[in-house]
């Protein structure tokens, strides 16, 4: 069952205006194309709480690269790709610009040092109307604020008379948060990941007097769409971008077989502790399970690649408190956050096989109820 937070009763328009416009409504109505996509023209939600000491972490050097801006022989080399036999393919890459998939898994990688990325990525998501609630580049990670797709309000008769002086009376009892997380590449540059988060209202009864805030399933056409218009700020044309993400399909995810997900299933180490094992090589491994902990909540603080190892800050989904609930500052509910712990995730691959785990911040065994709570989470989002 999702976790719910009562939420006061927010209506899609007040009583007496509705009940009025109801005699406009013989005109008809028609509804905007749900893959477009206006978060410009929501009013900003009040910011989620950091804790103190993520605005204190020390500039750490994960993300100084050797890279350079996209040059015009680069980005012309890039429009055409051929394979062994001369025949062109789909592309996957313009100038410097990579879109990858693997799987159901997209990201971009890109040939830039993340500190030259930093600033245009957070232009990026300013520019799509989006208040960033989380800035860390010594994280690597950026989060949004709560927002609303507007393009979702049906554009019906109603609204139109009414005009924009009374649009904020609509709703579409919907919220939206992306994470944006940058990870230096293997061979340079730098991966570019962006996971979605929803939230939706919905009614408590038949009578509609009140309405809770409960989790809804993340949008991978979302994410997908925002990779693509991250590209285009990155210098990318729109029908450069619309052809790489077309043409994502086939590139840079090898055979069907390779590219599948590997299977995740929750196991018992020597000892008895819990952990989680994918049919994943360490590179795709550690990918996913980045992806994951973004997906589900967690906080990346610091990651070390070459021991597989995820520093992480974890807030418990079934916490109690009385307290407002957590997801109550969407609307500027009082609240407090919700208590934390410190975690390493490890990544450890033997042949085919991954399997992860969860140790302390000071790498001793986790508490057995700590361990089974993230490990089902975890294996959950990984299946």
């Amino acid at each position: 069952m999702p976790t719910v937070i009562a939420a006061p009763r927010r209506p899609r328009l007040t009583a007496t205006l509705g009940a009025a416009l109801l005699l406009l409504a013989a005109g008809g109505c028609s509804v905007l194309d749900p893959d477009k996509i206006d978060y410009k023209s929501a009013s900003a939600g009040s910011s989620l709480e950091v804790p103190p000491d993520l605005t204190q972490l020390a500039a750490q050097s994960h993300y100084q690269m050797p890279g350079g801006p996209v040059t015009a022989s680069s980005y012309k080399a890039g429009q055409v790709a051929m394979d062994a036999a001369g025949a062109p393919i789909a592309l996957s890459t313009i100038g410097d610009v990579h879109f990858e998939r693997r799987g159901d898994e997209r990201w971009l990688h890109v040939d830039r040092p993340a500190d030259k990325l930093w600033p245009q990525v957070r232009d990026f998501w300013q520019d799509n109307g989006f208040v960033l609630s989380l800035d860390q580049p010594s994280l690597g990670l950026m989060e949004t604020d709560w927002a609303e797709n507007r393009a979702k309000i049906p554009q019906d008769f109603i609204r139109n008379a009414i005009g924009k002086m009374l649009d904020s009376l609509y709703s579409t009892g919907e919220r939206d948060r992306f994470r944006t997380r940058l990870e230096r590449g293997e061979q340079g540059g730098t991966d570019i990941y962006v996971t979605h988060s929803g939230m939706e209202e919905v009614y408590t009864s038949s009578t509609r007097e009140s309405t809770v805030w409960q989790p809804r399933a993340r949008n991978p056409e979302l994410e997908i769409e925002f990779l693509r218009r991250l590209m285009v700020k990155l210098g990318v044309s729109e029908e450069q971008s619309k052809a790489l993400v077309a043409g994502g399909a086939n590139a840079g995810s090898g055979n069907g077989a390779a590219a599948a997900a590997g299977g995740a299933r929750i196991l018992s180490l020597p000892g008895g502790a819990p952990a989680v094992q994918i049919t994943d090589d360490f590179d795709r491994a550690w990918r996913r399970v980045g992806m994951a902990l973004d997906r589900t909540g967690f906080t990346v603080e610091d990651r070390d690649r070459s021991k597989g190892i995820y520093f992480v800050r974890y807030v418990d989904p079934t916490a109690q408190k009385k307290e407002p609930g957590f997801f109550s500052k969407l609307f500027g509910a009082a609240s407090q956050q919700l208590p934390t712990a410190k975690y390493q995730i490890t990544v450890h691959t033997e042949g085919r096989n991954s399997t992860i785990s969860v140790l302390t911040d000071s790498g001793a065994a986790a508490p057995e109820a700590d361990s089974k709570r993230i490990v089902k989470v975890l294996a959950d989002e990984l299946r």
